[in-house]
């Protein structure tokens, strides 16, 4: 049984977002949380009132440094870090796997353990784990951490997978030393940026009664994307009834996106490191206080913060004490910003409570990305003159984000294109990656993309730039769009400051003539009903699955119109990938229905993974392939089955049958 006693309260309906609760040996704890960071027993320009006004729950501090100075006989002197400080709530210890990573050079791995040199005497010491977690049992922290290799995230697969077996072992051997210590301790999945190694870490240390787990090696050299994309999928093979910790993470928006993911503890130095270069987060976005902007202002920095430094200093006052390098500086912005890290956490956990993350979700992801540096204030002055360019056409009607990008809205059914990401952002990272993994597939001869649902073109325009900037030489692609309504892309070319993907001669020559060609690339419109305009293209490779949604197009999202898709297959072995935005398990247990394989696709904007899907094996994706967890989910869900259900007469029970039998799961 954990240490912790976690309890889950509450899941977000369409996200992982969770709201729970345990108890440390010093208090309950709400989660999700952020633990400021206290390397030395301390966080730096704060008094520990400070971390109690702001809301602190645990303290992270660190045992590489606590074991070199003041030494593990000092606390075991004086009875635990809590009498050293007289901190009142909990600490949470990190092994000091990180900093040996840190060290390069001067530290050695061996199964042992870490053999480095003290930076403050140079003496040689071994950190394995059992002197780390016979120094975190002297320290008295309430939560221990398993000694790990830490490697980038980049690192090859044979290097990811010896540093993740060492961490396995390590971990057996960290919890055999806990002994009987009434102290909780987490493990740690590692496995770089290998999905297959994520999954088999997880599964190998859920296997051990750890009080919580932990995700480590990100926020080591991955991309934003990559790291979301990894931490979904991680957590995926979590378990649920323990919490969940991403390490070393991150900036305001990383905390919303990784809580959206399934995520309840995080830990960073940004709030106290970016405090003292002048950097403060706010409501409104990040602001550099050194920006002359601020020199003359005396608004606080955040009109929408509670906090003392708030409601008693100026912009102007701050602005000042940054330019002067003056410590009072540091302290005022770090403490601002440990406030309102505290106080997206608790926001964030209210809305979880209530039902409403989602909606606060999609509030909060543009202005968190907000950096008054990309984005400065403007000064007031004269109105413009009003645009006279159409907002509306049809249906149809555009709407515009904080960050000035467009988005085609259908007034009728009040449905939004794009509606919660950046539309290029979406389609470049799970369309036009589609068509890269099928290259990386089938590398050779002309491959023919059919574009579902055009809409404003982002998706086949994306895949457009994509290839004019990485061309394949003389490789044909013939990309087939296929939309009733061309409503709403002649309303977007009206607003080409929002849409900047329809800056590009294609789009405009596609509308007028039905056809754009620059070799090797070719881009054809079939206007009207897909069902009746499909038998006039060519078999395709690549799906671009994109009807505009259930409400408005349901019924390109039902099982007969999968079916219909696959008879455009002229032969077994003809390759075809589909992408869709949807990670519904009506989606995809339609598609596997209809005879494909299913894959879960990268992440976009709140989706914490999309579908990809194909109807030959595709080798190179086999770490995507949906297992048999998804059918165990699927049996318990209440969804009961694939849209349009009802005209294929099947019952739930018929449907979990047929899926048993598919090839993917048949094994």
């Amino acid at each position: 049984m954990s240490r912790l006693n976690f309890k889950l309260e509450a899941t977000a309906d369409g996200s992982r977002a969770r709201a729970g609760r345990f108890r440390t040996l010093h208090n309950e704890v709400l989660t999700p949380l952020f633990m400021p960071v206290g390397t030395h027993a301390t966080v730096r320009h704060q008094t520990f009132d400070l971390l109690l006004d702001a809301g602190s729950q645990i303290l992270l501090t660190n045992t590489y440094h606590l074991l070199l100075r003041p030494g593990p006989e000092v606390f075991r002197q004086v009875g635990g870090i809590h009498n050293f400080t007289q901190w009142p709530k909990s600490f949470l210890t990190d092994s000091g796997g990180f900093q040996i990573f840190s060290m390069s050079g001067d530290r050695r791995i061996t199964e042992e353990g870490a053999k480095f040199k003290s930076y403050i005497d140079g003496a040689t010491h071994l950190l394995s784990p059992e002197t780390s977690i016979e120094t975190q049992k002297a320290i008295g922290s309430d939560i221990m951490m398993v000694l790990d290799e830490c490697v980038p995230s980049t690192v090859d697969k044979p290097e990811a997978r010896r540093a993740m077996e060492i961490t396995h072992r390590w971990a057996a051997r960290s919890l055999a030393a806990r002994g009987d210590s009434k102290q909780s301790m987490f493990g740690i999945i590692q496995g770089a940026c290998h999905l297959d190694l994520r999954r088999e870490s997880a599964h190998v240390l859920t296997e051990m009664p750890f009080d919580g787990f932990a995700i480590g090696g990100l926020a080591v050299g991955e991309s934003k994307d990559e790291r979301e994309e990894f931490t979904a999928h991680t957590v995926e093979f979590m378990p649920t009834q323990l919490p969940r910790y991403l390490m070393g993470v991150g900036t305001p928006i990383d905390l919303l996106e990784a809580v959206h993911r399934g995520v309840d503890m995080f830990d960073c130095i940004i709030p106290t490191a970016h405090g003292e270069q002048g950097v403060g987060y706010t409501s409104v976005g990040r602001l550099r206080l050194n920006r002359s902007v601020y020199k003359f202002s005396q608004d606080p920095l955040d009109p929408n913060c509670g906090c003392y430094v708030c409601k008693r200093y100026t912009k102007a006052y701050l602005h000042h004490l940054v330019k002067a390098g003056e410590t009072f500086g540091k302290q005022l912005i770090s403490s601002h910003n440990i406030h309102f890290y505290h106080q997206l956490m608790s926001s964030m956990r209210q809305a979880i409570l209530e039902n409403r993350f989602v909606a606060l979700y999609n509030e909060l992801r543009s202005v968190l990305a907000a950096d008054d540096q990309v984005n400065p204030p403007i000064k007031a002055g004269p109105s413009k003159r009003r645009d006279p360019r159409p907002m509306q056409m049809g249906d149809y009607e555009v709407v515009l984000s904080d960050s000035g990008y467009g988005s085609i809205k259908q007034t009728s059914s009040g449905e939004v294109m794009h509606s919660v990401s950046q539309p290029d952002e979406e389609a470049a990272r799970l369309y036009a990656s589609a068509y890269r993994a099928y290259r990386v597939e089938h590398p050779e001869g002309e491959a023919v993309v059919w574009d579902v649902g055009m809409g404003a073109a982002h998706n086949a325009m994306s895949l457009i730039r994509d290839l004019e900037t990485n061309p394949e030489g003389s490789t044909p692609v013939c990309i087939v769009s296929f939309e009733r309504d061309l409503d709403p892309i002649k309303l977007a070319l009206k607003h080409p400051m929002h849409f900047k993907h329809l800056r590009h001669g294609a789009p405009r020559a596609l509308l007028d003539s039905g056809v754009w060609q620059k070799e090797p690339l070719s881009w054809t419109l079939f206007e009207g009903d897909f069902r009746e305009r499909a038998t006039e293209a060519p078999a395709p490779h690549v799906v671009f699955w994109d009807p505009f949604s259930y409400k408005v197009n349901g019924e390109l999202w039902t099982l007969d119109s999968f079916k219909f898709l696959h008879t455009f297959v002229p032969h077994p072995e003809h390759p075809l990938l589909l992408s869709t935005y949807s990670a519904s398990s009506a989606v995809r247990v339609g598609l596997l229905l209809a005879g494909f394989y299913v894959y879960r696709g990268p992440g976009t904007g709140p989706k914490s993974e999309t579908t990809w899907a194909s109807l030959t094996r595709f080798k190179t994706l086999e770490e995507r392939l949906l297992g048999s967890e998804f059918l165990e989910r699927f049996e318990r869900s209440s969804v009961e089955g694939p849209l349009g259900l009802a005209e294929s007469h099947l019952s739930k029970d018929d449907v979990l049958k047929k899926l048993r039998t598919h090839p993917q799961f048949a094994s």
